[in-house]
């Protein structure tokens, strides 16, 4: 019986390390081409060497999310390449300095919201024409509670989560005549490079890897899947 993703192509943001790395390996376990991207070509090697482990292929494309014009390039590439897009997962994001809101500094706000905001507007205005191209396309933004449930000194991160929500789910609304699906996924705590930084005394063993939230947002961009613009919760 043929893998559940077998033949089809996914773009993953953030695959050099954590929740990224870990759904490009999932996806590839079950059969899709993952199409890797992050600023480190090590932490993509690193990756791409575990899905070829599995027997998987991938392909790395270093970019930095910062960039829109590198963003911009990114759909018509995978177009040109694969004649569409099946899956689009946007696992990237940066935490910034946790500050009052009046302390941020500007380069901090910048940073939040290129990687965080802009980067997914842009993903979208990119991969939204390959993406139609697939018979089930499926997108799928992580999101966080931050972005729901403001808390002190989290201002920048959770206003860059929630307005990139807002987008998320707005583009469901207008693509919900069409067979693609878009969803955002929450992974709830998980053992980040980002979760040290906001939790640096937590013990990292009382934190779950990102494997089991990578396996059931993996369910989320499946071809069977029916739901549009909902905010899928794990743990």
């Amino acid at each position: 019986m043929p893998a559940a993703l077998s033949g089809r192509v996914a773009l993953i943001t953030g695959a050099s390390r954590g929740l990224g790395a870990a759904v490009a390996v999932e996806l590839a376990r079950l059969g899709a081409h993952v199409v890797i991207t992050a600023r480190t070509q090590g932490g993509l090697e690193d990756t791409d060497d575990a899905v070829r482990a599995l027997g998987g292929t991938a392909t790395l494309l270093p970019l930095d999310l910062r960039e829109p014009e590198q963003i911009e390039a990114i759909g018509p590439s995978i177009f040109s390449r694969f004649g569409r897009l099946d899956i689009l997962v946007h696992a990237a994001g940066v935490l910034g300095k946790l500050t009052p809101v009046s302390h941020a500094l500007a380069q901090d706000r910048t940073e939040v919201l290129a990687v965080n905001t802009l980067a997914a507007w842009r993903l979208i205005q990119s991969c939204e024409a390959p993406l139609r191209r697939s018979d089930a396309g499926r997108a799928v933004f992580v999101t966080d509670v931050r972005a729901r449930e403001p808390l002190a000194y989290w201002g920048p991160y959770a206003a860059s989560k929630a307005a990139a929500a807002t987008l998320v789910l707005t583009w469901a609304a207008e693509v919900g005549f069409t067979n693609l699906r878009v969803n955002l996924f929450d992974p709830g705590p998980m053992r980040t490079r980002l979760r040290a930084a906001a939790f640096p005394g937590e013990d990292p063993a009382t934190v779950p890897s990102p494997e089991g939230a990578a396996a059931a947002l993996a369910e989320s961009c499946l071809p069977g899947e029916t739901r549009n613009g909902w905010v899928v919760r794990f743990g």
